[in-house]
């Protein structure tokens, strides 16, 4: 149900390299239609909040680079809606510049925090989770984020151990947390799974505006303190200026590190809506129907022979013929090829960092 003082704040200015050759800098995932549904990431995102507020209290924060993209893809939206940054600081003043947009607005908002290119199989569950974490941060000053049951010991996401001490009454599945850990190596993982008090960080969150930003100010009071400048520029002639000078001396940090981690009224909530943050090609194969021999195929000229577990991801109009291949990506895009084992995946982003320095921006 929509209610006026929920807002939503989608975080799109990611380049997606783990997703190369297909996510370029030019457009990367989240403005790209991954699933084949017919709608982007971004635009998935958007139409998940549909029933959670309205669409004039969504803000997208974005490179500069690609507000004309977001704009195409979600005409919903005004141009004051798409918080453009100059430069890649993280997520912490990603968060603060749109704390500041909405206290403009409306000073009582409660917020959800979302990156733009996650994909969510179960939409009316999220939304009955969503409107559950809301009502918590409506009664309470507590910092939420959600948390997936694991269900491998996956070394590609965050971890979040909580502790077993629900208190609030509406839902037992919401915790404190006790602690969060970066991603970790796979016998620590496995211990994670063991012991059962460890979720998937999603990196979604919800709060309360007051919440969000007393945390700012008790724990990243340096970045706070540089967004609180721009009291009386934001939504004016003058915000655009205000931002690029203000990025150029903000620090580059996350908002888990900067304040979700020291806060101590930070709870999780674990939830079960299907979730997956399509980060690597991986991801997205077990997302993916595959065929008798479990490769997920995209492309209507691909010849397979003695070929297991592979994704491979061609243009339409690209004849392939590929044999003996097992557990391989295999992407092509505007004219630039990926031949890769799945295990490998993660050195993925090191590639696009060697093309971008050996042959130039061109192929990135």
């Amino acid at each position: 149900m929509q209610n006026k003082n929920n807002y939503c704040v989608i975080m799109a200015g990611g380049i997606g390299a783990r997703f190369w050759p297909m996510s370029k800098t030019s457009r990367p995932k989240q403005f790209i239609d991954v699933l084949g549904t017919g709608k982007t990431l971004i635009q998935m995102t958007f139409d998940r909040f549909a029933n959670i507020c309205p669409p004039e209290n969504v803000y997208v924060v974005t490179n500069g680079i690609y507000k004309d993209l977001v704009l195409e893809q979600l005409p919903e939206l005004g141009e004051h809606q798409v918080l453009c940054e100059p430069s890649r600081r993280n997520t912490a003043p990603c968060i603060a510049y749109a704390n500041y947009k909405i206290k403009e607005e409306n000073p009582d908002a409660l917020v959800v925090v979302a990156p733009s290119d996650h994909i969510i199989l179960k939409e009316d569950e999220f939304t009955k989770d969503i409107t559950m974490a809301l009502k918590a941060a409506a009664e309470n000053d507590w910092l939420l984020t959600l948390g997936i049951k694991p269900s491998r010991p996956d070394t590609g996401y965050g971890y979040i151990q909580f502790e077993e001490n629900n208190i609030f009454a509406d839902d037992d599945r919401l915790n404190k947390v006790k602690t969060f850990t970066e991603k970790p190596n796979l016998e620590i993982a496995k211990s994670f799974l063991e012991s059962g008090d460890f979720l998937w960080n999603s990196g979604i969150f919800v709060w309360s505006l007051k919440s969000i930003m007393k945390a700012f100010d008790n724990h990243l009071s340096e970045v706070d303190v540089l967004f609180q400048k721009g009291i009386g520029k934001y939504n004016t002639t003058e915000e655009e200026t205000f931002i690029e000078e203000t990025y150029a001396v903000c620090k580059n940090i996350s908002i888990d590190y900067g304040v979700m981690e020291k806060a101590d009224n930070v709870y999780v909530m674990s939830v079960d809506f299907g979730w997956s943050d399509l980060g690597t090609w991986g991801s997205l194969y077990t997302l993916r129907d595959k065929n008798e021999n479990e490769n997920a195929v995209v492309g209507d000229n691909v010849m397979l022979y003695d070929s297991k577990n592979c994704i491979i991801n061609m243009p339409k109009d690209k004849l392939v013929v590929l044999q003996g291949l097992n557990d391989y990506i295999v992407v092509e895009d505007d004219g630039t090829l990926l031949i890769c084992r799945k295990e490998d995946e993660q050195q993925i982003r090191q590639f696009v960092y060697d093309v971008k320095a050996e042959k130039g921006d061109q192929f990135v």
